[in-house]
């Protein structure tokens, strides 16, 4: 992102793992390292006693993805944690992630990291995230249109992780993989959908159910208002 072999950041302990609700993505947590980026005066660096080494330089942790292979993608290239409050969290190699995510309730999910490096109070932490969290398809008042690519199912339900304000709703249309829309799945059978939810079916007014050949490929045109949408997937009704 320099234009030159050189990075613009220091990128560490990349935690490459299958995410676990969706395995042929990986999901990186790297921890991102800043030499030389000092916050601490070397007072409040004796003042919780860190290791004279390892407060010159800062460090939080930051998110990518990848399909496999050599090539990874930062969606988002703000940090994914930053630094809490406190002098205590501002020195060398804090806020490193551990390796995965684990589901720690039927709607959140968790990683760790370690904190107060070279300190006599180091420590792991846990952060919570909602269920698949970590990026979503959002709309604010103003509404928004969101198009897939051409998808071949497997199911003729669909789910939704979504959550709206009581004002905001989503509504998805079904369109061929030309771009035209397919009789009863779009214009006003697409039906708003209102809630806070991590697996919900969408609703068209013939019903949740698509009646469609499972290997035509669709698209789908997603309109939201204050709404964020974090994972959709097909499936059977009872899966």
């Amino acid at each position: 992102d320099t234009d030159s072999i050189r990075p613009s950041q220091h990128l560490y302990t990349n935690q490459t793992q299958p995410y676990f609700r969706a395995p042929h993505i990986y999901v990186a947590t790297p921890a991102r390292f800043f030499p030389g980026r000092k916050v601490l005066s070397d007072e409040e660096a004796r003042l919780i006693e860190v290791h004279p080494k390892y407060y010159n330089d800062t460090s939080d942790a930051a998110l990518m993805t990848s399909r496999g292979g050599l090539l990874y993608q930062r969606f988002h290239l703000e940090a994914l944690l930053r630094p809490g409050i406190g002098a205590n969290n501002w020195v060398s190699r804090s806020n490193y992630p551990v390796l995965g995510w684990v589901q720690t309730s039927p709607h959140e999910m968790s990683f760790y990291t370690n904190q107060d490096y070279g300190q006599p109070t180091a420590h792991l932490h846990r952060y919570v995230f909602r269920l698949d969290g970590l990026s979503s398809v959002r709309a604010g008042d103003h509404p928004g249109i969101w198009v897939s690519k051409p998808l071949v199912r497997s199911g003729n339900h669909l789910f939704l992780n979504a959550s709206t304000s009581a004002s905001g709703f989503l509504r998805i249309e079904l369109m061929d993989e030309d771009g035209e829309p397919i009789e009863g799945y779009a214009g006003d059978h697409a039906m708003e959908w209102i809630g806070n939810e991590v697996q919900r079916p969408y609703r068209w007014k013939r019903g949740p159910m698509i009646e469609l050949d499972e290997e035509r490929p669709i698209r789908m045109k997603i309109h939201l208002k204050d709404a964020d949408l974090f994972a959709l997937r097909f499936g059977r009704r009872n899966s």
